[in-house]
């Protein structure tokens, strides 16, 4: 279970909402593992007065975060890093200084999915990947 959210200008995110989901689904899909049909994107595209970033970014600069259950490996993790500032920079050449990413875990019984904790949840993907 992964819930991804993406801040940015709006001007750099309303023509490449397709792509930047894209992106970020495949490198999920193959670092973390998650299934092809489980594709939980939100887009924030914020107005330049609500989006204060430090110097060295671009108006490209986008933040990404990642609400998941604990349990993927630094392993996962730090593939999940390489694929995006790869695929970032090579299909929407978006510069590594103009990309965050930041995994928020928490312990499934935080969760409520479906009618039920989220620890007992019968999921059909691996999470200890």
């Amino acid at each position: 279970m992964g819930q991804v959210k993406i801040y940015g200008l709006a001007k750099a995110l309303d023509d490449h909402r397709t792509e930047i989901s894209d992106v970020i689904h495949s490198c999920v899909t193959e670092a973390l593992k998650f299934p092809a049909d489980k594709r939980f994107h939100r887009f924030f595209p914020m107005q330049p007065c609500d989006f204060i970033y430090p110097a060295g970014r671009s108006d490209r600069y986008v933040i990404v975060e990642i609400h998941l259950f604990e349990g993927r490996s630094v392993d996962a993790k730090k593939m999940f890093y390489r694929l995006m500032y790869q695929r970032f920079n090579a299909l929407l050449g978006v510069d590594a200084t103009d990309l965050e990413i930041i995994f928020i875990e928490t312990p499934r019984h935080n969760w409520g999915i479906r009618g039920v904790a989220g620890d007992e949840l019968v999921v059909d993907y691996q999470v200890n990947v």
